[in-house]
């Protein structure tokens, strides 16, 4: 698998390593987001290759060398406020390393044998963000009209493409999932959960973009993980599946109830968290609106949440209470918290997706 060292790579691996018998070889950067804290430690059955998916050398000899059955593609630049100030490492990553590792992977499946090319599978996890945009009423489906509004969505837009036509063109057997917004322990302090957790916990300014009322579908990411796994395992060739919990949002709740659980199992001194909320200059390109239709992969492949958001939220914040040695390491190796996604060098930090 690809990108095996970040948020939603990482809970696969751990998926895979507690509930299955699958060697795991994962293919990470180790850029800024990963951590090899969130990975299973010096486990038999899972290898780590420091190596970028824009590296096609590199790729085709972990393929000849590790001969896989599948690959599991998550690797991606994935933050949307990064994407408006430096939109070309997305491009690099996101569309020339999905070119680059479709290629590979397809040299190296056509000289499997024909059993082997029949169980081969490329799973490639996207965005719900591809979709742009939803008024106040409908669902994202796996037939909805791609409309990305920012350079990371067009980027994953773009990726998802090549991935339908390497199965279209080429035959290779290729299957794409369309998720919502992910949440829950390991994830990278720039997103907007685990940032209002930290700041909260520093009784710091919590910063929400325009007026708050920006609308998202939340994930548990251990249950994003089970979706993968099923997918891969049961998914048919060539099928797009939208993974979601029906858990529409808005910003400004969610971060209320970040507060209301903060105050509730490690209470200030200063008094209810909710008087640090701050709203602060909209993000350009803002997509108001997203929310996912699981209908397909609920009906085809039987797969449902375990977690409600109220029980996932309340999981993740006791999770960074407990771990602080996890988020403290990313802090003290420089992460920059810092708002960018402005089109200008950054002033004020804030966070959302």
């Amino acid at each position: 698998m690809t990108g095996g060292a970040g948020f939603i790579g990482s809970a696969v691996v751990r998926s895979l390593i507690d509930e299955s018998e699958a060697n795991v070889v994962n293919v990470d950067k180790l850029t800024y987001a990963a951590s090899l804290l969130s990975l299973p430690q010096t486990h038999p059955r899972h290898r780590l290759e420091t190596t970028d998916i824009c590296d096609g050398p590199e790729l085709r000899r972990i393929f000849s060398q590790q001969q896989p059955s599948a690959v599991i593609h998550l690797a991606a630049e994935s933050h949307v406020d990064r994407s408006i100030d430096g939109p070309g490492e997305f491009v690099k990553t996101n569309l020339v390393g999905t070119y680059t590792l479709l290629q590979e992977a397809l040299q190296y499946w056509q000289q499997l044998s024909t059993d082997q090319k029949r169980n081969f599978r490329f799973l490639h996890i996207s965005t719900d963000e591809v979709f742009g945009s939803l008024p106040e009423q409908g669902l994202f489906s796996e037939v909805s009209a791609y409309a990305p509004n920012s350079p990371y969505s067009a980027t994953k837009a773009g990726s998802d493409h090549l991935v339908r036509a390497w199965k279209e063109t080429y035959g290779l057997p290729t299957i794409v999932t369309n998720c919502s917004n992910n949440y829950g322990p390991y994830q990278f302090p720039e997103k907007l959960i685990p940032m209002m957790i930290l700041r909260g916990l520093e009784n710091r300014s919590l910063p929400v973009y325009g007026d708050g009322m920006n609308i998202r579908d939340w994930l548990y990411v251990e249950d994003h993980a089970r979706a993968l796994i099923q997918v891969l395992t049961q998914g048919a060739i060539g099928e797009t599946y939208n993974v979601g919990s029906r858990n529409e949002l808005t910003n400004k709740d969610v971060v209320g109830m970040v507060c209301d659980l903060l105050d509730k199992l490690s209470p200030s001194q200063s008094g209810p968290r909710r008087a640090l909320i701050q709203f602060v200059t909209d993000r350009p390109g803002h997509d108001r609106r997203y929310a996912i239709d699981p209908s397909k992969i609920e009906r085809e492949l039987n797969w449902r949440p375990r977690e409600s958001f109220e029980s996932g939220l309340a999981a993740t914040v006791q999770w960074y209470l407990q771990n602080r040695l996890w988020w403290e390491a990313i802090l003290k190796r420089g992460y920059n918290p810092d708002r960018a996604g402005i089109g200008q060098p950054p002033t004020t930090s804030a966070a959302t997706r």
